[in-house]
C-alpha cells in the first residue's frame, strides 16, 4: 500500500471515529425507543450519518481536486499540465462517489422519516415521495444530479477555465443539503442561512484544498512549492471566513452563552471550536517554519505536518456531521407568525427616525460590503506604496457606493422593505440604479489590473491573468453587449414582479439574497456598458451611450405606471401573513411603490448624464493632446489645418489684388 493510500485510509478512519464519538456524546447513538412508535433500527440509525459523512468527504475531495487543477498548480496559457489533468479526472470519480453517497442518504433518510427498514422502503413508493416532496429529499436529489453532471463534464475538461467552472459548480452543489437542515428551522433563519453558506464555502476550499495538497506532497509530485505557497495565501482568508461565519452560525442557534456547556449540541460545538483553534496554530506553524523548509528543498517537515493537519480536519468533519444530527437547544421565541417569516419582530410604525436607527445585520451583504471596501482599499494602498497615483475621485465614488450598499441592506430601510412594498421599491431602485453608478465610476477592474502583479511563471495564470482572460472571454463579450445588458436590466424587473417569482423570493431568505444580488449585478452590468471606465469587450461611442440611456429609462417609467394601475396586490400571500396593522393598505403601498419606480429614474439619469458629459469632455481633451503630440513628432502641424490657412491667405491676397 502506498503512502498516499495509507494517508487516505487514516483520514477516513479519523472521520469515522470522530463521528462515532460525536454521536455518542450527542445522544444520537443509542436513543430511547418509545414502545408503540415506529423505529427504523440500528442499520438506518448509523447508515444515515455514515452516508452523510461519505457525502461530505467526497464533496470536499471534489472541490479540492478541482481547486488544485484550476488554481493551485500552474498551467500553460490556460491548458492544464499533466498533474492538473490527473486531478480533474480524479475529481470525476470523486463526484461520482458524491452522487452515490447522496443517493444512499436518500434511502436511509426515507427509512428514518417513516420508521421502516431499508428493504421495506425499497419495495414501495416511499423513496420517490421522499426524494421529490420533502425539502431534505429534494436537496439530496439535486446533489445526485449535480454530482453526476460534474463527473461527466470533468472527463473532458482540459483547460483551467473549464476546471474553474466545475469548481464553482461543485461549491454550489454543497449548499442545498445543509441549508435545509438546522439553519432553515433556526429562529433567526436569515442569519443562520447566510452564516452556514459562507461557512461551507470557506470550509470546502480550505479542507478540500489541504487534503489534496497533502496527497500531492505524500506522492512527491512536482511543483509542490508553488501549490503550497498559493494555498497558504488562500488558507488565511478561508480560516478567517470559517471563524467569522462559525461564530454567527452559533449565535443564530444558541439561546444563551451557557448553552455551550449545558447542552449536548453546545459541547459538540466546543469540540469543533477546539479543533478549529488547533488547525489555526498548525497553519501558523506552516507559514513560519515548514514553508521556509520547503523553499530550501526540504519538503519532509511540510509533508508530515500537512498530513497531520489533514487527519485533524477529517476528524473535525466527522464531528460536524454528528453536530448536524444533534438538535440544537430549544429556547423561547415569540409566538408570532411575522417573527417566523422575518426572523425578527415586526417593526413599529414607519418613521424617518426608525429607518435610520432600526439596523439589522444581513450577514451576506455585510460580508460583501466588507470585501468590496477592503480589497479596493488594499489596491489603492499598494499603488501608493510603490509611488503610483490613483484618482481620488474614483476612490470617493467607490466608497459612496459601498456606503449606500450598507445602508440599503443593513439599516431600517431593509427591515421595512420586507413588510412594505413601497419601501422595497426604494431599496430595489437604490441597489439597481444608484449604487452601481458609484461602483462603476470607481474603476475596480482598472485598479485590480494595476495593483496585481503578473504571474511569476511565463504562461501561467495568476489573479491578474484570470481577470484579463475573463474580460476577453466569449461570455464577457455576449453579456456586455448593449442589447443583452439592456434586456437583463429591463426584462428581469418585469419578469420578477409580474410573475410568482417575487413572492417566492420573499418567502425564502436565499431567494431574497438572490433577488437583491440580481438588482445589484444587473445594475452594475448596465451602467458599466454606459459609463464604465474599465476596459471591456464592447465600447459604445458617446452618442450610442446617450441613446441607450434614453431608450432604457422609459421602460422603468412604464413599469411604475403599470404598478399604479394594477387592482390586485402583488405577493399578497406574503404581506397578508405578516399581519401589519399600521400604515397604508397593501394596494396603496403598491401604488406608492409604482410612483417611486416612475419618478426615481430621474436621479440616476441625471448622474449618468453628468458622468457621460465629463467623460466625453476629457476624451476630447485627450484626443486633442494626442493630435498635438503627433504633430510635434512629425515636425509640422495638422495638414488639413495648414491647407485651410493657406487657402484663406490666397483669398486675402486675391481681395487685395496682389
Amino acid at each position: 500500500m502506498t503512502k498516499a493510500a495509507r494517508l487516505a485510509l487514516a483520514g477516513a478512519a479519523a472521520s469515522v471515529v470522530a463521528l462515532v464519538i460525536g454521536m455518542i456524546a450527542g445522544g444520537r447513538a443509542f436513543p430511547r425507543i418509545i414502545p408503540g412508535l415506529p423505529d427504523s433500527g440500528a442499520v438506518v440509525r448509523w447508515g444515515l450519518p455514515l452516508s452523510k459523512l461519505a457525502m461530505d468527504v467526497s464533496g470536499l475531495a471534489t472541490v479540492g481536486l478541482l481547486l488544485m487543477a484550476a488554481a493551485l498548480l500552474p498551467n500553460d496559457k490556460g491548458v492544464l499540465g499533466r498533474s492538473g489533468l490527473e486531478y480533474v479526472k480524479a475529481a470525476s470519480w470523486a463526484a461520482l462517489a458524491w452522487a452515490g453517497s447522496a443517493f444512499a442518504s436518500i434511502v436511509f433518510g426515507t427509512a428514518e422519516s417513516i420508521g421502516r427498514s431499508v428493504p421495506e422502503i425499497l419495495s414501495g413508493p416511499f423513496l420517490t415521495s421522499y426524494a421529490t416532496q420533502t425539502t431534505q429529499g429534494v436537496a439530496l436529489t439535486l446533489v445526485v444530479l449535480f454530482g453526476v453532471a460534474i463527473a461527466l463534464f470533468s472527463r473532458g475538461a482540459i483547460t483551467a477555465g473549464a476546471a474553474a467552472g466545475l469548481l464553482v459548480f461543485a461549491l454550489a452543489t454543497l449548499l442545498p443539503v445543509p441549508l435545509t437542515g438546522h439553519s432553515s428551522s433556526s429562529p433567526n433563519h436569515d442569519l443562520a442561512t447566510s452564516a452556514v453558506s459562507l461557512h461551507l464555502l470557506a470550509l470546502a476550499l480550505w479542507v478540500g484544498g489541504l487534503a489534496v495538497l497533502a496527497q500531492h506532497a505524500v506522492r512527491r509530485q512536482p511543483q509542490l512549492e508553488i501549490a503550497a505557497a498559493r494555498f497558504s495565501d488562500m488558507a488565511v482568508w478561508c480560516y478567517a471566513g470559517v471563524g467569522v461565519s462559525g461564530v454567527f452560525s452559533l449565535v443564530a442557534r444558541l439561546g444563551a452563552l451557557s448553552d455551550l456547556w449545558t447542552s449536548q449540541y453546545g459541547l459538540l460545538a466546543v469540540a469543533k471550536i477546539v479543533a478549529f483553534v488547533l488547525l489555526g496554530y498548525v497553519g501558523y506553524w506552516h507559514r513560519q517554519r515548514t514553508m521556509a523548509d520547503l523553499k530550501k528543498g526540504r519538503p519532509h517537515a511540510f509533508t508530515r505536518l500537512a498530513s497531520g493537519e489533514f487527519l485533524l480536519m477529517l476528524a473535525t468533519v466527522g464531528v460536524a456531521v454528528a453536530l448536524s444530527r444533534t438538535p440544537p437547544p430549544e429556547f423561547s421565541v415569540p409566538a408570532d407568525r411575522a417573527f417566523e417569516l422575518l426572523g425578527f419582530p415586526l417593526p413599529p410604525a414607519i418613521t424617518l427616525g426608525n429607518v435610520f436607527t432600526l439596523w439589522w445585520l444581513d450577514l451576506f451583504f455585510a460580508v460583501v460590503a466588507a470585501v468590496l471596501g477592503g480589497l479596493y482599499g488594499l489596491g489603492v494602498f499598494r499603488l501608493m506604496r510603490r509611488g503610483d497615483k490613483w484618482p481620488w475621485g474614483r476612490t470617493v465614488s467607490w466608497y459612496i457606493g459601498v456606503a449606500l450598499l450598507v445602508f440599503a441592506t443593513q439599516s431600517g430601510l431593509s427591515r421595512y422593505a420586507k413588510v412594505m412594498f413601497d419601501m422595497h421599491m426604494i431599496e430595489h431602485m437604490t441597489l439597481s440604479m444608484v449604487v452601481p453608478i458609484f461602483l462603476v465610476l470607481g474603476g475596480p477592474v482598472t485598479l485590480a489590473l494595476r495593483a496585481l502583479k503578473p504571474a511569476t511563471r511565463r504562461g501561467d495564470r495568476g489573479p491578474r491573468e484570470w481577470i484579463t482572460t475573463i474580460l476577453h472571454s466569449r461570455f464577457a463579450k455576449v453579456i456586455t453587449h448593449p442589447g443583452v445588458a439592456t434586456f437583463i436590466f429591463v426584462a428581469s424587473t418585469y419578469a420578477l414582479y409580474f410573475t410568482p417569482l417575487f413572492e417566492s423570493a420573499m418567502q425564502e431568505h436565499l431567494g431574497h439574497i438572490w433577488m437583491t444580488l440580481h438588482f445589484l449585478l444587473s445594475g452594475c452590468l448596465f451602467f458599466w456598458v454606459i459609463i464604465g471606465i474599465d476596459p471591456g469587450p464592447n465600447r459604445l461611442p458617446y452618442v450610442g451611450r446617450l441613446l441607450m440611456l434614453f431608450v432604457t429609462m422609459p421602460f422603468h417609467a412604464f413599469f411604475g405606471i403599470a404598478l399604479m394601475m394594477m387592482g390586485t396586490v402583488i405577493a399578497s400571500g406574503w404581506y397578508e401573513q405578516l399581519g401589519r396593522t399600521w400604515g397604508d393598505t397593501l394596494i396603496q403601498t403598491q401604488r406608492d411603490g409604482g410612483a417611486i419606480a416612475w419618478g426615481f429614474g430621474e436621479i440616476p439619469t441625471l448622474l449618468v448624464l453628468l458622468a457621460i458629459a465629463a467623460q466625453w469632455y476629457r476624451d476630447d481633451e485627450r484626443q486633442a493632446r494626442r493630435t498635438d503630440r503627433r504633430a510635434d513628432r512629425s515636425g509640422g502641424g495638422d495638414a488639413e489645418l495648414d491647407s485651410y490657412n493657406d487657402y484663406l491667405a490666397r483669398l486675402n491676397r486675391a481681395d487685395k489684388g496682389e
